[in-house]
């Protein structure tokens, strides 16, 4: 029986390799336009103004013990509470402005008895000890999504993080808490104010273009699958040629 011949060395014929070098060819004008595509899509694409920075009444956003709100995050809001400076947590390790410090972040509590953690600002350095009066009435910032838990212990005297859950866990009777953290937008004496900046305004795809860019490269990719079928139906056939011979010689 003659040796079966590998589907590979029909491949390399001169035939075949022509073969590939237009299927790479096909399929690298066919990628060119879902490229086009593509980049069509993403210039095209809507952006989704939204209003973050005129101050509306929290309570009107958000609900305590709700997920944040896509129209909720990042808005600058409003709400009417007492702070308690018995409920004072030091976040030390922060970075923002350029500058290294540690925030005081703070248990506001509404007459509604719902719970918010409020970041009051920057301790002043040299002056991370000070007390700073509660007050009561209404506080103004910048809404944000909690933190991540820290994975240090949460009891070492350290706190990394503005996170929610650990928070709730440390002060005294606290109510229904709001899932996020307010950033006041002017601190109380005896802090620094802590810049915000508003969220950037969102986009939306053109799926038209995007599902034409993902057809470009299903046709690019079924060049090269009809190359190797092509050549894996003539190889076949050789082979059966082959075991034809074969069977006319014994």
């Amino acid at each position: 029986m003659t040796n079966p011949l590998s589907v590979w060395r029909v491949a390399v014929r001169p035939r075949w390799l022509a073969a590939l070098a237009l299927a790479l060819v096909v399929a690298a004008v066919f990628a060119a336009l879902g490229q086009w595509q593509l980049e069509r899509s993403i210039a095209s694409a809507t952006i989704i103004e939204r209003d973050t920075e005129t101050v509306i009444a929290l309570d009107a956003l958000e609900q305590p013990q709700s997920t944040m709100t896509t129209e909720g995050s990042g808005r600058m809001v409003s709400i009417t509470c007492t702070i308690n400076p018995v409920d004072d947590v030091v976040v030390t390790n922060r970075q923002a402005e350029d500058r290294a410090g540690s925030w005081l972040v703070r248990h506001c509590l509404t007459e509604a008895g719902n719970s918010l953690v409020v970041v009051a600002g920057w301790l002043q350095v040299g002056n991370e000890e000070a007390s700073i009066a509660g007050d009561q009435g209404i506080v103004v910032g910048r809404y944000v999504p909690t933190e991540s838990p820290q994975q240090t212990d949460l009891f070492d005297g350290q706190r990394e993080a503005v996170a929610v859950a650990e928070l709730l866990n440390l002060w005294r009777d606290p109510g229904p808490v709001y899932g996020g953290y307010l950033v006041m937008e002017q601190a109380p004496e005896g802090l620094d104010t802590i810049a915000t900046s508003a969220p950037e305004a969102e986009r939306s795809l053109n799926i038209l273009n995007l599902f034409y860019a993902l057809e470009w490269a299903i046709f690019g990719l079924f060049a090269l699958y009809l190359w190797f079928r092509l050549v894996k139906d003539a190889w076949e056939r050789e082979l059966e040629e082959a075991q034809v011979l074969d069977a006319k010689l014994v």
